[in-house]
């Protein structure tokens, strides 16, 4: 699989709007896999501050020199997530999609899976995509996905910290 807007939507992926454009309630409740993408054009600058949310006292913010660290330069890919439907079954990509984005506009999470997104100058014009996936296929299928990101690029994407391994 290749890791561009070509190749994620010939794997099933829509969406790509920018977090400044999306309409959250056009995101599909059910459950499924995530992308961050930036777009052509787009070049990190770092920001000093983190302008996501403060996750049990910890600041998310990190040293440029870790955050240049983690950049991928050839990578369009930042962050491959997923959207689980929740102990209660009320969780999906539309809640997970638009907690992420609270997250960013400094709300405090319910975790900080792909903080580094949010250290990133002009992270409103980055590019959100999903796939509707079974709840039973989701460990598996972002376990593949860092997988293939890895062979393409050496490593992980930007904003994934943690490498995902498929769990029963």
């Amino acid at each position: 699989m290749q890791f561009t807007r070509k190749g994620l939507k010939a794997d099933g992926f829509a969406g790509f709007r920018s977090f400044k454009d999306l309409e959250v309630m056009r995101v599909p409740q059910r459950t499924g896999v995530f992308a961050v993408l930036r777009p052509e054009e787009f070049q990190p600058v770092f920001l000093k501050k983190s302008t996501a949310g403060v996750f049990k006292k910890k600041d998310p913010s990190m040293p440029e020199p870790a955050l240049a660290a983690e950049w991928v330069d050839a990578a369009v890919v930042l962050y491959l997530g997923k959207a689980g439907p929740g102990s209660k079954g009320n969780r999906g990509l539309r809640r997970q999609i638009q907690e992420f984005l609270d997250f960013g506009h400094g709300k405090p999470p319910g975790h900080w899976d792909g903080r580094l997104v949010w250290q990133l100058k002009d992270a409103g014009q980055l590019l959100i995509a999903w796939k509707e996936l079974p709840a039973e296929a989701l460990n598996k299928a972002e376990a593949e996905y860092h997988t293939a990101f890895i062979e393409e690029h050496g490593k992980l994407p930007f904003a994934n910290l943690v490498r995902a391994r498929p769990r029963n």
